[in-house]
């Protein structure tokens, strides 16, 4: 059997983690790249007979992971795999305040891991896989916030739109290739994670919005990553995948 790969950031825990735990299937190799590795996965992946591979790597280097990226691929031949996919999941919101009381250092941190480690690995990924006659696929997680303002939250914002703008970019490009890779960003909707729970600890004077994220707990509107994931990796297996560049799971 010829594996499917897929190539995960963000997968030690929250969505990422349940993305990973589904991914994980006989046929498949799965390659996650996180700051933490996780033990259980190892086991998941040898009663299933999938092919795990963890990196244990901070996106905050984001160049040296682009070339590690590049380089692992570089090595393995198109006959190797059924299809390729990257999914770029990780992401931060920096300490929550307004831009003009954020510590440059968060909010750089924040921008690297956000966006400008996604837009590398992406073109690690397109370079490296370019002449993989093979259906390959690049999904980024967005967000909400990528598509509307909100106060105290300009680098998380930032980072998302970027992310969207730079993904429809990636689209035009891939559009000029007869096998080019079918990409989308994408809005998961509101899942409870531990970035919920940082907005719902914010400082009320200096996040306007905690109230609503509040409501959201308090009427059981957020959904339960295992449950995000599912709707996500759904969506990335539909026959019009990429047709949209960018998206929300929600449409």
């Amino acid at each position: 059997m010829t594996p499917h790969l897929t190539i995960l950031t963000g997968a030690s825990r929250g969505m990422g983690l349940a993305m990973a735990e589904q991914l994980l299937a006989p046929g498949r190799t799965l390659l996650c790249i996180s700051r933490h590795a996780n033990p259980a996965l190892v086991q998941q992946a040898a009663a299933c007979g999938a092919t795990l591979e963890q990196w244990t790597l901070d996106l905050n280097d984001s160049v040296p992971a682009a070339q590690r990226l590049l380089l692992w691929l570089q090595n393995h031949a198109t006959e190797q795999f059924a299809s390729a996919t990257l999914i770029n999941n990780a992401g931060l919101i920096p300490p929550i305040a307004p831009l003009g009381q954020s510590d440059p250092a968060e909010l750089a941190n924040a921008l690297r891991v956000g966006l400008e480690a996604p837009l590398l690995l992406c073109g690690a990924f397109l370079h490296a896989t370019q002449h993989w006659h093979i259906p390959r696929k690049v999904l980024n997680i967005s967000s909400g916030l990528g598509r509307r303002a909100m106060a105290s939250q300009a680098a998380y914002c930032a980072a998302k739109a970027g992310m969207d703008h730079f993904t429809r970019c990636m689209a035009l490009d891939e559009a000029q290739s007869s096998h080019g890779a079918r990409v989308c960003s994408l809005a998961p909707g509101v899942i409870d994670t531990d970035m919920q729970v940082q907005l719902r600890q914010a400082d009320a004077a200096q996040f306007p919005d905690r109230e609503s994220f509040e409501n959201l707990h308090l009427r059981g509107q957020l959904t339960r990553p295992a449950e995000a994931a599912s709707r996500v990796l759904a969506y990335l297996a539909r026959p019009d995948f990429g047709e949209q560049p960018v998206a929300d799971v929600r449409g």
